[in-house]
């Protein structure tokens, strides 16, 4: 979220190659692009004010309206108006989210702020009806994400990645559409197959570089007989948490590649909605139980999976039911594939991509032979397997040459707990490691462990040496989860100078705990 990295120069945004072809490009108006740049450069115009109607007559358009009525942000506590459409006695929750009042009513409240996104939308579609323009113009509608109640956005379940998505495809343009009208798509879509799609209509080819696929226009790309798509996070806003997984439709697999964090990707933010308050305190009341408490606290597992037909709402994982273990191993398997097909530069803790791309980038980084790829993606699926037997292959990656390696190794060695505490000693001489997030990883282990004491120590002593934004979030949260950032200085934060990255988010947790 925000990352504002650089990026190479082959990656452009699908824009550029619009307005080669003659396209009058507008947005209004979000960006929160994760690359660095000017984001308004790239369009004809980029503001609240951007409009196809500004275009010189005659010049086709491409125009992008953001409707941010429905945004997490209107459940908001403060301001907060009393549903309309529905009563909270009403509402059909999903089984996946405890029965509390608060959460019904911003359910209920939420319904009132998609019939004004839907009133919205229907302004939009009258617009260029009237303009003429109804006829000619390809109209996509699809959200940003999944919903924005608790376990939708930032999730990799179904209820934060699987959207609302309808083409509107005119009969003057039938030519390009391989659908008829009213038909509903089972393909397996994702939002990197929208850039091909744009191109595709305009009879442009797909760079090389671009991936996706075509689904409409001379370009179309049919989809594979085992189509599945790439799910994928890793920061949240102020929070860590890298997880990856898989889907067609009918089958799910999700891996965390931190088994030591909550499933719940929660941050800062959300906190706005009584919902999200009320349901948290639940929890620390000891009021929650099965699903609705896991949902909390550190899964202790790496792996799930889940029967979409028989299970929508994921709650039912299977990744240790042994009738399903062939399941678990293909996809286990497809998802390490897919990884090293994208080159997935996830493998690299955000701390580090500063110091491993130098002037370069951490995509170049990645994608160079130096990397060791398949030695470092072989190293993260075993440090995050779970499984003792590792112990020795970690043991001997902590003293790698490789930055990358030895976080795997330490992370692999937190995962496990108290069945790798005797490994302290290795795990000790970390603390003074050249990578900030190996050594906060390595005192946080320390810490599980027993040795509280060196490791609190190790642990506020870096706040104050630590200058990269990334590597300073990283502590932060880290001192969250073990409950010591009581013990930071009052001042902590004054005037800490720090590398460009994520000093928004750093502004945020010194003022939440100025509260």
């Amino acid at each position: 979220m925000r990352s504002r990295r650089r990026i190479p120069n082959i990656y452009r945004p699908n824009v550029e190659y619009l307005r080669a072809a003659g396209y009058y490009c507008t947005n209004a108006s979000k960006t929160d692009y994760n690359f660095e740049g000017n984001d308004g450069s790239y369009w004809d115009e980029s503001s609240g004010k951007a409009h196809y109607k500004n275009r010189p007559k005659g010049k086709p358009f491409f125009a992008i309206f953001n409707l941010g009525v429905c945004h997490e942000s209107s459940l908001f506590k403060k301001g907060a108006a009393e549903p309309k459409r529905l009563k909270p006695a009403e509402i059909d929750l999903p089984p996946y989210l405890p029965d509390l009042p608060e959460i019904r009513k911003d359910y209920a409240r939420y319904h009132d702020r998609i019939t004004q996104m839907d009133d919205q939308v229907g302004k939009i579609l009258d617009d260029l009806e009237k303009a003429g323009l109804a006829d000619n113009t390809i109209v996509f509608y699809t959200s940003d994400h999944g919903g924005v109640l608790p376990r939708g956005k930032r999730y990799l379940e179904e209820t934060g990645v699987k959207i609302p998505f309808i083409i509107r495809v005119p009969e003057s343009l039938n030519a390009l559409s391989p659908f008829k009208p009213g038909d509903r798509v089972d393909e397996p879509v994702a939002f990197i197959d929208m850039s091909p799609t744009f191109l595709s209509i305009a009879g442009i080819d797909t760079p090389q570089q671009m991936q996706g696929r075509a689904l409409l226009g001379a370009k179309r790309k049919e989809p594979a007989a085992d189509e599945m798509e790439f799910l994928f996070a890793d920061r949240f806003d102020e929070l860590y948490g890298m997880r990856r997984g898989l889907t067609d439709g009918k089958w799910k697999y999700i891996r965390n590649f931190n088994p030591h964090l909550p499933l719940a990707p929660y941050s800062f933010y959300q906190f706005g909605q009584p919902g999200w308050v009320a349901y948290k305190k639940a929890w620390e009341a000891g009021k929650l139980t099965g699903v609705h408490k896991a949902q909390w606290e550190p899964p202790l597992i790496s792996e799930q999976l889940y029967d979409l037909a028989a299970d929508p709402w994921e709650i039912n994982n299977l990744a240790a039911d042994p009738a399903h273990a062939k399941k678990l191993i293909t996809l286990r398997a497809r998802l390490k594939e897919t990884m090293k097909e994208v080159r997935d530069t996830g493998l690299v803790p955000e701390p580090m991509f500063d110091k491993l791309a130098g002037n370069s980038t951490i995509t170049d980084s990645v994608q160079s032979s130096e990397f060791e790829f398949h030695e470092i993606i072989d190293l993260a699926f075993e440090a995050t397997s779970m499984d003792e037997a590792n112990l020795p292959t970690l043991k001997k990656a902590l003293t790698s040459a490789n930055p990358v390696k030895r976080y795997w190794a330490v992370t692999g060695m937190l995962a496990l707990g108290k069945k790798a505490a005797s490994e302290a000693g290795d795990v000790a001489l970390l603390l003074k490691d050249s990578s900030p997030v190996i050594r906060t990883t390595a005192a946080e282990a320390l810490y599980q462990w027993g040795k509280k004491d060196i490791a609190t120590k190790a642990l506020i002593a870096n706040v104050a040496s630590e200058t990269n934004s990334s590597s300073l979030l990283h502590l932060l949260n880290t001192l969250r989860r073990l409950d010591l950032l009581g013990l930071l200085p009052k001042d902590w934060a004054k005037d800490k100078a720090m590398k460009a990255g994520n000093q928004d988010y750093i502004k945020r947790f010194s003022q939440r705990m100025k509260k």
